[in-house]
């Protein structure tokens, strides 16, 4: 048997890494934050959205985080590398500009509305999934409320949760049709908005509008990330080859 608590999990983190992206910055603390604190070892990748585009960019990985920090340099490689971990079975985590390409990769690539569109990437397009938000959410914090029984709930250990938000974007229309194709919408916030999804069948697939690499002082992880690295670490020991 593979001790899941010593095995190295490789982690792609999707986006375009920049020093001026807070997120980014404390990504390094909370990866050995888990490995100092909850023996989960990761071992980062850091993949540009445009390299993501390569077929089979993030296979292999144990985990893909698309990480804040949009608009991305090529959002057709942020979508496949989504797509890739959700027909694929590979723990996901999309934060913020992760969310929202997230729920576009689902309905483009699970529900059949191909022609919805990002307002951020494509202003011009007719039907908007995700649009600017009436009240810009960019340096707020929040209450989001968890359903039971969902992923998220039992990650977070909590019915509710106070999150810290960068964001001038989210879902909007269609959301009913996600919904019917398998997506739900596990958190929300104190006006019902949509702010958390997961994929239920999915070994490991949540996504929040807020940042949780934004949590506390950067020195103890989130509970989503805590919840990634486990997923990913359990990923790396089902696959890790048998030594005989």
């Amino acid at each position: 048997m593979t001790d899941s608590a010593a095995q190295i999990a490789k982690v792609a983190l999707v986006g375009d890494r920049s020093p001026h992206v807070v997120s980014h910055t404390r990504i390094p603390l909370l990866l050995e934050s888990l490995a100092a604190r909850d023996r989960l070892v990761l071992d980062p990748y850091w993949i540009p959205s445009e390299d993501a585009e390569e077929p089979g960019a993030v296979r292999g990985f144990d985990a893909v985080w698309v990480v804040p920090g949009s608009p991305y340099r090529s959002e057709a490689g942020v979508l496949a590398a989504i797509r890739t971990a959700r027909e694929d079975g590979v723990p996901f985590l999309g934060t913020c500009g992760g969310f929202q390409h997230a729920l576009l990769e689902f309905a483009r690539g699970a529900c059949g509305l191909t022609e919805v569109a990002h307002a951020e990437n494509d202003p011009d397009a007719e039907d908007f999934l995700i649009e600017p938000l009436a009240c810009s959410l960019a340096g707020h914090e929040d209450t989001v409320v968890l359903e039971p029984g969902s992923l998220a709930r039992a990650v977070f250990g909590a019915e509710r949760s106070v999150e810290r938000y960068s964001c001038h974007y989210g879902p909007s229309r269609h959301l009913d049709t996600l919904r019917a194709h398998g997506l739900r919408f596990s958190g929300r916030d104190g006006a019902g908005q949509v702010r958390v999804a997961e994929l239920p069948g999915h070994p490991f697939y949540l996504a929040s509008l807020f940042q949780p690499e934004l949590y506390g002082d950067g020195t103890r992880p989130h509970p989503m990330i805590r919840g990634l690295a486990r997923a990913a670490v359990e990923h790396a020991s089902r696959t890790a080859p048998v030594r005989r």
